[in-house]
C-alpha cells in the first residue's frame, strides 16, 4: 500500500490543507466510510482503535461486516445514549482529578465520543480537561500515568530529533503544542510532567476550533527539572537531572525547530506553551521570522484580555486611550497584554506606540516599574519604565496611578486585597478588575471578594472559572478571560488560510472578533465575554477575521481566498459524530 502522503487528492483534501487520505471527512455524515488503518480495521483491532471505535454503537450490519459478533454485548446504543451514560458516570465522581482521568481514558478508547462529550458539555467539562484540573493532573502526572500521549523529546534524543518525529504515525500534522515544563500555569517547574498542558490544549483545538485530532501533535521537550520533589519522586517519568541551560538548551531547541519544519513543512503551527520568561521571549523573537510560531502565554493571553477590554468599553465608556492600566505581574503575560493594548491604541488613534505605553503601568515583585530602575530591569520590562518616584506596595501604586483597570498576571494568589479593591472602587464608579492567574488557587482575588469589596460595582473577569455570585439581590456572572476563547479559532484561521507567519495585526483581529460576540444580554449580567456554549461559532468568526488579515497581509498561501470566510471555517471543522462503516 502506498504511503499516506502519496494518496492525497488535493481536490478532496479537507480545507485548510489537512490531508484526508481516505475521504473520511469529505464524505457527508450520511455516506459510509471504510475504517482504514494500515489495512481495513476489523474485529478485535477495530474496537481497540481509538479513532474508529464506536463502542456499542456498531449496528447489526456493521457487526457482521467487520467480524464483531460476540466481541460486543448484544445491545446497540446510539452515540447520544453513550454520551448520556458517560456524563452520568462523570457526575458521580466528587474529585475533579477522577473526572480528568475518566476523560483521558475515554480519549484513549473512543476519540469521537470524547469530542462529542466535550463539545456538547463544554462549560461543564472545560475545567475538567483544562484549567484548573489540568494543573493538579500535571503535578501528579507520574502517579496517574497510564498510556503515553504525544512525543517526548529529551536530551537523549539530541542529534536524532528528525528520526523521533518520524516515529509519530501521522504525517499531516498542522498544529504542534510544545512545552519544556518549566513554568506550568502558576505551579512552577514540573519538568516532563508538563505534558498534560499540550495534550489539554490540543483537545481544545479540536473541540473548540474544529482542527482534526490527527492533525494535532503534543510535544514535551525534557531538558531536566530543578524541582527537587520530582527529582526524588520514584514515579517521576522524566530525566533525573537539573535543567540544561545556555548552549546545550539552545542547540536542542534549534534542532527541534529545524526538524519540525523539515518533517512537516512551512505551514505547521508551533505553539509554545508554559516556557519560563527568559526562554519564552527569546524563542518567539528568534523563530517568528522563520517559522509559523505563536506563544499562547504572551500572545494568546494578550489577545483574550484585549478582547475583554474592548467589550468592557461598552460598560465603562470612552476609548482604550481614555483609560489607565495597572498590572500586577510583569512577566510573559503582563508585558504581552500591555504591548497588545498599546498596539490597539495606536491602531485606533494613530499615536506612536511609545506614547500609548505611558498609559500602562506595571508592578513586579520589587514594586512599580519606574525609570530609576531601568538599568537593573530585564529587557522585556524596560519599555514600561516610566518617570515616577519608586512605589513598593500595590495599594500605594493604585492610589498614585489611579488606574481604571487593574490586571493581575502575577501567578501569586490573594494579591488583590480588600484594601486594593476598595482603593480601586474609591477611584472608579465601575472598576474593571481582572484576576488572571491560574489555577483558581493562584487567582489574585475571587469573584466574591471583588464584588463584595467594591459593593457590587466591579466588572470582574478571571483566568479560571468562578461560580455566579449574588450580592444585594443581584446575581453577578464572572467573566472568564480564558485563552481557549482565542487560540483554537486563531489556529484554525492560520490553517484555513495557509498562513506562513503570525503577525500582530492577526492578534488584534482575533481580539476584535471575540469582543464583537458579546451582546447586550451578556453586558446586563456584567459579562465581558460571551458564554462558552457558543464557542464553535465564536471560533469560526475569529478564524475568519484572522484568515482575512492573513490574505490582506499577503501571508496566506491557500489561494484563491474563499468568498465567505466564516462559512469556509465552519466547513473545515471536525465533526465528532459516528460514521457508518458499510
Amino acid at each position: 500500500m502506498m504511503n499516506g502522503g502519496d494518496l492525497v487528492n488535493n481536490k478532496s483534501a479537507v480545507a485548510g490543507g489537512v490531508e484526508d487520505v481516505y475521504g473520511e471527512d469529505v464524505a457527508t455524515m450520511e455516506q459510509p466510510v471504510t475504517p482504514w488503518t494500515v489495512s481495513v480495521a476489523s474485529g478485535y483491532t477495530l474496537i481497540r482503535d481509538l479513532r474508529h471505535n464506536k463502542g456499542l454503537a456498531f449496528t447489526e450490519k456493521e457487526r457482521d461486516a467487520h467480524y464483531l459478533r460476540g466481541l460486543l454485548p448484544p445491545a446497540v446504543l446510539s452515540q447520544e445514549l453513550q454520551e448520556k451514560r458517560m456524563m452520568h458516570n462523570l457526575r458521580q465522581y466528587e474529585v475533579p482529578l477522577q473526572r480528568y482521568m475518566a476523560m483521558m481514558d475515554l480519549q484513549e478508547r473512543n476519540e469521537r465520543l470524547f469530542y462529542k462529550l466535550l463539545i456538547d458539555n463544554v462549560e461543564e467539562l472545560l475545567p475538567v480537561v483544562y484549567t484548573p484540573t489540568v494543573g493538579e493532573a500535571c503535578q501528579k502526572y507520574g502517579s496517574i500515568f497510564r498510556r503515553p500521549q504525544g512525543l517526548y523529546i529529551s536530551l537523549k534524543e539530541k542529534g536524532k530529533i528528525l528520526e523521533v518525529l518520524k516515529n509519530w504515525p501521522e504525517r499531516s500534522v498542522q498544529v504542534i503544542v510544545v512545552t519544556d515544563g518549566e513554568r506550568i500555569l502558576g505551579l512552577g517547574d514540573l519538568g516532563c510532567q508538563g505534558m498534560g498542558i499540550p495534550v489539554g490544549k490540543l483537545s481544545l483545538y479540536t473541540a473548540l476550533g474544529g482542527v482534526r485530532p490527527s492533525a494535532c501533535l503534543p510535544i514535551t521537550i525534557d531538558v531536566g527539572t530543578n524541582n527537587e520533589k520530582l527529582l526524588n519522586d520514584e514515579f517521576y517519568t522524566g530525566l533525573r537531572q537539573r535543567r540544561a541551560t545556555g548552549q546545550e538548551y539552545d542547540e536542542l531547541l534549534h534542532e527541534f525547530m529545524s526538524a519540525v519544519k523539515q518533517n512537516y513543512g512551512e505551514k505547521v503551527l508551533i505553539q509554545f506553551e508554559d516556557f519560563a520568561n527568559h526562554n519564552a521571549f527569546e524563542l518567539l523573537a528568534r523563530y517568528s521570522s522563520s517559522h509559523l510560531v505563536f506563544n499562547d502565554d504572551i500572545q494568546g493571553t494578550a489577545s483574550v484580555v484585549l478582547a475583554g477590554l474592548i467589550a468592557a468599553l461598552k460598560l465603562l465608556g470612552g476609548t482604550l486611550a481614555d483609560h489607565r492600566f495597572l498590572f500586577l505581574g510583569a512577566g510573559e503575560a503582563g508585558t504581552g497584554i500591555a504591548e497588545l493594548i498599546a498596539l490597539e491604541m495606536s491602531k485606533q488613534t494613530g499615536n506612536p506606540i511609545e506614547e500609548n505605553r505611558k498609559k500602562i503601568w506595571l508592578v513586579d515583585s520589587k514594586g512599580l516599574i519606574v525609570e530609576s530602575r531601568k538599568q537593573s530591569l530585564q529587557h522585556f520590562k524596560k519599555p514600561w519604565a516610566h518617570e515616577h518616584e519608586p512605589v513598593t506596595k500595590l495599594v500605594d501604586a493604585v492610589k498614585a496611578i489611579k488606574p481604571t483597570v487593574l490586571i493581575g498576571t502575577s501567578g501569586v494568589g490573594k494579591q488583590f486585597t480588600k484594601e486594593v479593591v476598595e482603593a480601586m472602587a474609591s477611584i472608579n464608579e465601575k472598576p474593571l478588575i481582572m484576576a488572571l492567574s491560574n489555577p483558581t488557587s493562584q487567582a489574585e482575588c475571587t469573584a466574591e471578594e471583588a464584588y463584595t469589596w467594591s459593593e457590587g460595582r466591579a466588572i470582574f473577569a478571571s483566568g479560571s472559572p468562578f461560580d455566579p455570585f449574588e450580592y444585594n439581590g443581584k446575581v453577578f456572572v464572572p467573566g472568564q478571560a480564558n485563552n481557549a476563547y482565542i487560540f483554537p479559532g486563531f489556529g484554525l484561521g492560520l490553517i484555513t488560510s495557509g498562513a506562513i507567519r503570525v503577525h500582530d495585526d492577526m492578534l488584534l483581529a482575533a481580539s476584535e472578533a471575540l469582543a464583537s460576540q458579546v451582546t447586550e444580554e451578556h453586558f446586563e449580567k456584567g459579562l465581558i465575554y460571551p458564554p462558552f456554549t457558543s464557542i464553535r461559532k465564536i471560533s469560526a468568526n475569529i478564524a475568519a477575521k484572522v484568515a482575512a488579515k492573513a490574505y490582506e497581509l499577503g501571508l496566506a498561501s491557500h489561494l484563491p481566498q474563499p468568498k465567505d470566510l466564516v462559512k469556509y471555517a465552519e466547513s473545515c471543522m471536525y465533526n465528532p459524530g459516528y460514521r457508518s462503516y458499510l
